[in-house]
């Protein structure tokens, strides 16, 4: 599997604070990249760096090869790049079918529906009135009808009872596509993933990486690195 999406030294200020710090980062084809951290350590900055949504002040972001840092998100998302924010991530004026036709003009919703069978009872209802659980599977249906080459998603099972929220994660990781989630923990599901296709994580504190390998190299509870673990500043920021 070779990098799909970088980070490259990236910077990126909220007026006079600096939320990233240099941050270089990479997401495998195909393949799972979790971001952890705790609310401000940076992982959220990082999704919306990468798909446009925030300008960089430094640094760059390389997709296949191409510096994209100055392409627009709308233009990202012509191209393939999926963003679902962890908030306002539906149209809530819409109804959850008109929501659905945004990704798939002709209809052809079975795919999503099959993977979240809550929605069909609710293709009529508006999407403003849905729970939250409701709506993230809304906007994850989106981003599965796309058939975007990258799928950017903030906390996907935000709201959602613990067997969808595992359904999700089952779903997410087996996308012919570049995924990357944000989370503050990473979701058990995740934990073991298959030798073939190992998820990769990048831990964020206060705007930079301070931990980098796979899932089943994450520290201990007890603060100690599993071995083999890789640190900031190591070569192997991408799938072996």
């Amino acid at each position: 599997m070779s990098a799909e999406l970088e980070l490259r030294h990236a910077r990126v200020r909220y007026g006079p604070l600096e939320a990233l710090h240099g941050v270089s980062l990479a997401a495998a084809h195909p393949g799972v990249t979790v971001l952890l951290g705790r609310n401000g350590s940076g992982r959220t900055t990082v999704l919306r760096a990468l798909a446009g949504t925030v300008p960089l002040s430094g640094g760059a972001v390389v997709w296949r090869g191409e510096d994209v840092t100055r392409l627009a998100a709308h233009d990202r998302a012509r191209r393939g790049i999926a963003f679902v924010p962890d908030r306002q991530a539906v149209f809530g004026s819409l109804t959850v079918a008109e929501n659905l036709e945004l990704a798939e003009p002709h209809g052809e919703f079975d795919g999503a529906l099959d993977a979240y069978p809550e929605l069909r009872p609710l293709l009529g209802r508006r999407a403003g009135t849905l729970s939250g659980g409701e709506q993230r599977m809304l906007a994850l249906s989106r981003a599965l009808l796309s058939h975007a080459r990258v799928v950017l998603v903030d906390e996907p099972g935000q709201g959602m009872s613990a067997a969808v929220a595992a359904r999700t994660y089952a779903l997410l990781s087996v996308l012919p596509a570049t995924v990357v989630l944000a989370e503050q923990r990473l979701p058990p599901p995740l934990r073991h993933s298959p030798a073939h296709r190992p998820v990769v994580v990048h831990e964020l504190q206060r705007g930079a990486v301070v931990f980098s390998g796979e899932a089943g190299e994450l520290p201990a509870p007890d603060g100690r690195a599993t071995p083999g673990a890789r640190r900031p500043g190591s070569s192997a920021s991408c799938p072996r």
